[in-house]
C-alpha cells in the first residue's frame, strides 16, 4: 500500500497494486455518511479498433459496442443487478464516455456486501444469443430518442464539424444499424481485450478503512497475469477542422448552438491537467459570466443562463465547446469570434486571469466536499497519467505567460458552429 499526500489540500490517497495489475484506491472523507465506490475500464466509444494483447492482426467492431456492454453487464443469469442493488440499500449506475466505462454504487449501510457485489457482477459477463438479440431492441429505442434530442444532437453535430475522421465523432451509443451488427463473440472479444484487471482501476470514496477495501479487492479480483499492452488504433486527424457549420431543423421552440474549437495538442499527465485548467480560465476571461461580452450578450437578450462554457483533453483528441440557446446564434457566434480576436490582439490580461484563476481555485476548493465529484473527476485524469489532487498544484504554478502561450496555440483555429433551429412552418 502506498499512501500520497496532498498537504496544501489536506487530501491523502491510498495506492494499492493488486497482482493482476489493477489499482485500486481509497480516498478518505471522515465523518461522511456515503460511501461512493466505482470500478471502470479505460474503455470508451473511441475504441472500435485496436489490436488485443497477444495477437498481431487489428480488431475492427461495430460502433456502439462499448454502451451495449455497459447495459449487457448489469443482467445476469439470475436477475438484474440494479435489482441486488436495491435490496441492500444501494443506489447503482453506469456510463459510458468517448474513453472508459464505469460502474458505480452508493451507499450509508452495508458497503461491505455492496462492494463485494460491484466486483462480482463486473467480472462475470452473462451473454447469450438470445439477450444479446433482445438488447439490440432497447438499444435502438434509445438511440433513436437521441436522435430527437436537440442537446445531444447540437453537440454531436459540433463534433462532426470538428472532426474529419477521429470517432470521437460518433454517437457513444452508434447507430441503429452498427448495433444490428453486434455479437455475441464480438462482446466477448472487446470483454476479454478492455475489462481485463490490468486496464482497470477502483476508486472508493467515504469514511472507510484503507487496509479493509484493499483486503477485499485482493479476495475479489480474480487473479491473472498480464496479458500485455491493447494497442489502440486510430484514424490520421488533420490539424484543421472538418466544417465551418452544422445546422439542423428539430422540434425546439427556440434556437440551440455549440461553438467549439479542436485542441491539436499531445499532452498528458500533469502538462494535460495545467493545459485544461488554462483553456477553462481563458474561456471564463472571454465569455465568463462575469466578463464584459458575457453581460452584453446577456443584456441585450441574445443569450440566457444557460450559457456554459468546457473543454475536454484526452490522449488521442481535445477541444473546448460552449454554447447554449440564443434567437440569434450566428450573431453571438460573430460577436464571440471577434471577442477572441481581440484578446490575439491585446493579450491575456494578467489581472483578469489572477481574479479568475482564484475564482476556479475556490471551486475546485468546494468540490472535495463532494465524494461524486471526486469520483468523477479521479477517474478519467488516472488514465491520462495524472492525479486529481494535482490540480492545486496546477493552480499555484500557472502563469499569465503559460496562459498566453496555450492561447495563441489552442485559438489559432477559428471557432466552427452547429446550430438547432426549430422546424419550419
Amino acid at each position: 500500500m502506498k499512501v500520497l499526500e496532498f498537504s496544501r489540500i489536506q487530501e491523502k490517497v491510498y495506492e494499492y497494486e493488486h497482482s493482476s495489475g489493477l489499482k485500486a484506491f481509497v480516498i478518505p472523507k471522515e465523518g461522511y455518511n456515503k460511501v461512493y465506490s466505482t470500478f471502470a475500464t479505460y474503455y470508451g466509444s473511441i475504441n472500435n479498433c485496436f489490436i488485443a494483447p497477444g495477437e498481431k492482426s487489428e480488431t475492427k467492431v461495430p460502433d456502439g459496442i462499448a454502451h451495449f456492454l455497459e447495459h449487457k453487464l448489469f443482467e445476469q443469469e439470475d436477475g438484474s443487478v440494479m435489482d441486488k442493488f436495491s435490496k441492500i440499500g444501494a443506489q447503482s449506475n453506469a456510463y459510458t464516455s468517448s474513453t472508459q466505462t464505469v460502474y458505480l454504487f452508493s451507499c450509508t449501510d452495508k458497503f461491505d456486501e455492496n462492494f463485494k457485489l460491484l466486483l462480482k457482477f463486473v467480472q462475470n459477463p452473462y451473454l447469450t444469443d438470445e439477450n444479446v438479440e433482445k438488447e439490440k431492441g432497447i438499444i435502438a429505442q434509445e438511440i433513436r430518442m437521441y436522435e430527437d434530442n436537440a442537446d445531444w444532437r447540437v453537440f454531436f453535430n459540433l463534433l462532426n464539424a470538428l472532426y474529419v475522421n477521429h470517432p470521437v465523432k460518433i454517437d457513444i451509443a452508434g447507430t441503429v444499424d452498427s448495433i444490428s451488427k453486434i455479437t455475441k463473440d464480438a462482446l466477448h472479444k472487446c470483454y476479454n481485450t478492455f475489462y481485463h484487471p490490468s486496464n482497470m482501476i477502483i476508486v472508493v470514496v467515504g469514511d472507510v478503512e484503507p487496509q479493509t477495501i484493499f483486503s477485499m479487492v485482493e479476495e475479489g479480483i480474480k487473479a491473472t497475469n498480464y496479458p500485455g499492452e491493447i494497442r489502440n488504433i486510430f484514424p490520421d486527424e488533420p490539424a484543421h477542422h472538418n466544417k465551418k457549420l452544422v445546422e439542423q431543423n428539430l422540434a425546439v421552440a427556440m434556437p440551440q448552438f455549440h461553438m467549439g474549437i479542436k485542441d491539436n495538442s499531445t499532452v498528458s499527465g500533469f502538462d494535460l491537467i495545467k493545459r485544461s485548467i488554462a483553456l477553462e480560465i481563458l474561456l471564463s476571461m472571454l465569455m465568463g459570466r462575469s466578463s464584459v461580452l458575457y453581460n452584453e450578450l446577456y443584456n441585450d437578450g441574445l443569450i440566457n443562463q444557460g450559457f456554459s462554457c468546457d473543454v475536454s483533453l484526452e490522449e488521442s483528441f481535445g477541444y473546448t465547446v460552449w454554447g447554449g440557446q440564443s434567437k440569434e446564434p450566428k450573431e453571438v457566434a460573430k460577436r464571440i469570434t471577434e471577442q477572441i480576436q481581440i484578446m490575439h490582439k491585446n493579450g491575456v490580461d494578467k489581472k483578469s486571469f489572477e481574479r479568475i484563476k482564484k475564482a476556479h481555485e475556490g471551486r475546485f476548493i468546494r468540490s472535495l466536499n463532494s465524494p461524486e465529484n471526486i469520483s468523477h473527476e479521479f477517474i478519467p485524469l488516472f488514465f491520462k497519467g495524472a492525479y486529481f489532487f494535482e490540480y492545486a498544484k496546477v493552480y499555484e504554478e500557472l502563469t499569465v505567460e503559460d496562459a498566453q502561450k496555450i492561447f495563441t496555440d489552442h485559438f489559432s483555429l477559428e471557432p466552427s458552429l452547429s446550430i438547432i433551429w426549430p422546424m419550419k412552418t
